[in-house]
C-alpha cells in the first residue's frame, strides 16, 4: 500500500510533464476593397479552398547556382476558391459609409463562421495602394486575416 501511495504522485508528475505534439494549421482570408472613384473597381473577399505546397514552387539561389525560379504559373494558380462580393468604398457621390458598414457585416459573418469551425484569428495585416488623382486609376485596400487551429 505504501508503495502505491509513493508511486501515484510520481506517475501524476510524469504524466503532467509529457509534451503532447500538436500540429497547427493556418488559413488566410484576403479582403480586397476598391477605393477607385465612381464605383469602377471590384471588391471581394477571397478564401482558398485548395491547398498548395510552397516547396513545389521554391528554388534556392546561391552564388554558384543563380538560376531563377522557373515554376509554371499555371501550376501555382488554383481554380477552387470562395469569392464573396463586397461593395466598393466610393460611388459617384464619394465615400459610401453604408458600403463600408455592409462590407464590415459580411466580413464579420465570415470571421464568425470560421470561429465556429474552430479557427482562431492569429494575425491581421493590411495595406493600401491609394487613388492619387485623375491620372491614377488604381486604388485598393487589402486586409489579410490569418487564422490558426489545431489540425485534426
Amino acid at each position: 500500500m505504501r508503495l502505491i501511495q509513493f508511486l501515484i504522485p510520481i506517475a501524476l508528475f510524469l504524466v503532467g510533464n509529457i509534451t503532447w505534439s500538436q500540429t497547427i494549421e493556418y488559413k488566410t482570408i484576403t479582403v480586397v476593397e476598391s477605393i477607385i472613384p465612381n464605383g469602377l473597381g471590384r471588391s471581394r473577399m477571397i478564401s482558398s479552398e485548395e491547398p498548395r505546397d510552397y516547396k513545389e514552387f521554391t528554388s534556392s539561389r546561391t552564388a554558384e547556382d543563380d538560376e531563377r525560379n522557373k515554376s509554371d504559373r499555371g501550376e501555382i494558380r488554383l481554380k477552387n476558391f470562395d469569392e464573396t462580393k463586397l461593395l466598393n468604398f466610393f460611388n459617384l457621390g464619394g465615400i459610401r459609409f453604408q458600403n463600408i458598414a455592409a462590407n464590415d457585416a459580411v466580413v464579420t459573418s465570415k470571421l464568425n463562421d470560421l470561429a465556429i469551425q474552430g479557427w482562431e484569428l492569429a494575425f491581421v495585416n493590411s495595406g493600401v495602394e491609394s487613388f492619387s488623382g485623375e491620372s491614377d486609376s488604381n486604388g485598393i485596400f487589402i486586409t489579410r486575416y490569418i487564422f490558426k487551429r489545431l489540425k485534426n
